[in-house]
């Protein structure tokens, strides 16, 4: 069995909760399920809904076009407070020995052969619980913070999101504010991943100016195979490949079709294909995963994690050869975190 380390899952807000630690029959990871599939790491993540929406679900369509308008800001102290109780929610599960919370590149090392819990990477997706003037920044990277996207797919005090669209650039307004280059530039100094993904374009460039470490789209797909907003164009491609970075390839359908599609009826071949075309292009050595579990509707030939080998081996039979599917599902990730870690 290879080892997997999943750049991005939603399971501890996902929609009808449900316990991490036990086995269960909702949503798509629990650890027991993590370790039938392998998946010894992973990038988890807080996510505070938009006012008056319950979840992140958007109900995508196959159709010749979609958008979806841009969700609704949360205030600051809102996505503070629903911020603090999930991450209680992750520490707990430290506390009780069930996953180590990711400080360290040792923490991952540790956790890649069963040699200690698995590895948790705290992430914010969407840095609304982030004070503007970055006072709380340190305590958040004290809690155990090492992983965040400046926006979900709405504007905040930092940058612009895009919207869910189809087909669609993008380049879909203006770049990062004033604080959102401070917050970047304070976390290069710190030690805390910058996420590229939900980033419009013009806030991915500049990010890429900056340069504050390797470039980072955790869970995205190639824009030329499907042209959703979310996805990644050549050209940001790649840069990402320039800066020694990498894309966590999404398992998410809308992002994988180039129709779309919000459909379970996905095959799982079309993740592999989105793979082998950013490995194509830029190189396998900036090919990850990150699958969006229990944040998308994902191809059910797969199902959820505990199916995961599946998928690498589906990885092999597309030519990739064992030392390359180790870096898709492990090596690369491992690569990039020491590097934003050091």
């Amino acid at each position: 069995m290879i080892a997997v380390f999943d750049g991005h899952n939603d399971a501890l807000t996902r929609e009808g909760g449900g316990s991490l630690a036990t086995r269960g029959d909702r949503g798509h990871l629990d650890l027991p399920r993590m370790r039938e599939g392998g998946m010894r790491g992973g990038i988890f993540a807080i996510f505070t809904p938009s006012p008056g929406e319950p979840s992140r679900q958007i109900s995508f369509r196959a159709k010749s076009s979609y958008s979806e308008p841009l969700a609704k800001p949360v205030p600051h102290e809102d996505a503070l407070a629903h911020a603090e109780g999930v991450a209680e929610t992750l520490l707990d599960l430290e506390r009780r020995g069930e996953l180590v919370v990711g400080r360290s590149i040792t923490d991952v090392d540790a956790a890649r052969d069963g040699g200690s819990p698995p590895v948790a990477v705290m992430h914010l997706e969407g840095a609304e619980a982030i004070d503007g003037g970055l006072a709380n920044l340190d305590e958040w990277y004290e809690r155990g913070l090492r992983s965040l996207g400046p926006v979900w797919s709405r504007p905040n005090a930092f940058a612009h999101g895009v919207p869910f669209a189809f087909p669609s650039s993008p380049d879909t307004g203006s770049g990062l504010t004033g604080a959102g280059k401070r917050l970047v530039a304070a976390c290069g100094e710190q030690g805390i991943l910058v996420d590229l993904s939900h980033l419009n374009e013009a806030g991915f460039w500049d990010i890429a100016e900056l340069e504050p470490g390797p470039l980072v789209a955790s869970h995205s797909g190639a824009h030329a195979l499907c042209p959703a907003s979310r996805n990644l164009t050549d050209r940001q491609l790649d840069a990402i490949g320039a800066s020694g970075g990498l894309i966590g390839i999404v398992f998410a359908t809308p992002f994988l079709r180039p129709d779309f599609a919000d459909d379970p009826d996905t095959p799982l071949r079309l993740i592999v294909e989105h793979a082998r075309y950013v490995a194509d292009r830029i190189g396998v050595e900036h090919v990850a995963l990150g699958s969006d579990f229990d944040g998308a509707t994902i191809p059910s030939e797969l199902g959820g994690v505990a199916r995961l080998q599946a998928l690498v081996e589906a990885l092999g039979a597309d030519g990739f050869d064992r030392p390359e599917v180790e870096g898709i599902c492990w090596g690369n990730w491992r690569r990039a975190l020491a590097e934003w870690w050091r």
